[in-house]
């Protein structure tokens, strides 16, 4: 688990002004499928799989956690299966119903569906070069590049922002989204994609203030499945 706060300088808070309370994102990986430990490309343009037992597992357990908590004020979640099944999870726990956002869908990888990454690397070295290199470019077979991407979810989170201002929100979504939200936050460059590790079930929280500002509250919290 990592917190980072800082609104002032030398990253004092209490050297910000007084904005009002915050929109806070809660922002959650959905729990492991079948395909989650083999590391392969799991996106939207493939398959839609559902929690595996263990999935469900995490999902009950970040549920109890994040009822512990007390906190979360509505329940949205990406469209595809795994989102909508660990956010009814925590939803039935808490009482809320679930919102579904499509901007929170995971990156169409195209032909790299259901592919390891060295698969992907045997089948198509110069597409996954060309991906590794340019957030523009798109997975071979009309996949989604990360600009994209990028497009996509900053207008889901203005939405959601406009929608569900002071409150926080529970986001239920997957790595690209997750990642992507937090490099917009920082002001991170394309790359800082690839620097990131996210595990199944892993929460992380941004805090979003009315000057347009925003700070990165939590990455990659496990701690509530061990």
């Amino acid at each position: 688990m990592a917190e980072v706060v800082g609104r002032g300088p030398a990253g004092s808070a209490s050297a910000a002004p007084d904005l009002g309370t915050p929109s806070t994102f809660v922002l959650l990986r959905h729990g492991e499928t079948a395909l989650t430990p083999q590391k392969r490309f799991s996106g939207s343009g493939g398959s839609d799989p559902g929690l595996s037992p263990a999935g469900r597992r995490q999902a009950e357990a970040v549920a109890a956690a994040l009822a512990a908590r007390g906190t979360i004020q509505a329940v949205v979640s990406s469209p595809l299966l795994r989102c909508r099944e660990t956010a009814q999870t925590v939803a039935d726990r808490l009482g809320l119903p679930v919102t579904v956002e499509e901007g929170l869908r995971e990156t169409d990888f195209g032909a790299w569906e259901g592919l390891t990454f060295a698969e992907v690397k045997e089948r198509h070295p110069a597409d996954l070069d060309a991906w590794l290199a340019s957030p523009k470019a798109a997975p071979t077979g009309g996949g989604e590049s990360f600009a994209a991407v990028a497009r996509r979810v900053s207008a889901a989170r203005d939405r959601l922002l406009a929608a569900h201002r002071g409150r926080t929100v529970l986001l239920v979504t997957h790595v690209t989204p997750v990642k992507t939200l937090v490099r917009l936050a920082l002001g991170a460059p394309p790359e800082a994609l690839f620097r990131m590790e996210l595990s199944a079930a892993s929460l992380s929280a941004i805090a979003y203030y009315a000057d347009g500002n925003a700070s990165l509250r939590l990455l990659n919290d496990t701690s509530h499945l061990r």
